[in-house]
């Protein structure tokens, strides 16, 4: 059964007592992500249980949780023409895939 983006959810629980939380997920960038943590650091970062329909489940954690101030639109251009005066590019990007 192929869900739609709508019903591709990204759930994530935690309470005050336990230090992991759990992140439940279909997206495909997360679930990537979670997989590369679990790998990189098996000892936090801990599939939970099996799901279905293309999801995971992970426990990491609670630290890793956060949720950050909105960027302003002054910000993002600073941070932009300082990542250019250095250089810096986004990962995956190189700079003949400029012109693509």
């Amino acid at each position: 059964m192929k869900l739609t983006k709508y019903e591709r959810e990204t759930i994530i629980c935690y309470n005050e007592e336990e230090a992991t939380a759990s992140v439940f997920t279909h997206n495909n960038q997360l679930i990537k992500k979670l997989k590369r943590l679990a790998e990189k650091y098996p000892d936090k970062v801990k599939p939970e249980r099996p799901e279905h329909c293309e999801a995971v489940s992970y426990l990491v954690p609670k630290r890793c949780i956060s949720v950050r101030e909105p960027y302003s639109d002054r910000r993002r251009e600073a941070d932009s023409l300082r990542a250019k005066a250095t250089k810096i590019r986004p990962p995956g990007r190189s700079i003949c895939s400029k012109n693509k």
